[in-house]
C-alpha cells in the first residue's frame, strides 16, 4: 500500500509542510516544520531553502521519521511525482 499525504492549502501547524512549485519548468519545493511539534528541537519554526522537489520529498520525509510528525503537500502547480505515494486531499 502506498504511502499518503494530505494536500492542503497552507502550512499546518501540527504537520511538516511540504511545499511544491515549478520554475523554469522544473519542479522545486521547501520545507517547513512547527518549532511546535519539534519536540523542543527547534527554537522557532524553520524553513528550508528551495531545493529540487525529489531532495525536497525526500528532507520531509527524513525529518517526519526522525521527529514522529505528519507530512503535508502543498502543490498548485501539480508537480507531485506518483511514485512517492498518494496525494488525496480532505474532503
Amino acid at each position: 500500500m502506498p504511502n499518503r499525504f494530505e494536500e492542503v492549502e497552507t502550512p499546518q501547524p501540527d504537520a511538516i509542510t511540504l511545499a511544491l512549485h515549478r520554475k523554469d519548468g522544473a519542479a522545486y519545493g521547501t520545507v517547513a516544520c512547527p518549532a511546535a511539534i519539534s519536540g523542543g528541537r527547534l527554537p522557532a519554526d524553520v524553513t528550508s531553502s528551495e531545493m529540487p522537489a525529489v531532495d525536497a520529498f525526500r528532507s520531509a520525509i527524513r525529518l517526519a521519521n526522525e521527529i514522529r510528525a505528519p507530512v503535508v503537500v502543498i502543490d498548485p502547480d501539480k508537480t507531485w511525482d506518483p511514485k512517492w505515494g498518494e496525494l488525496y486531499q480532505e474532503v
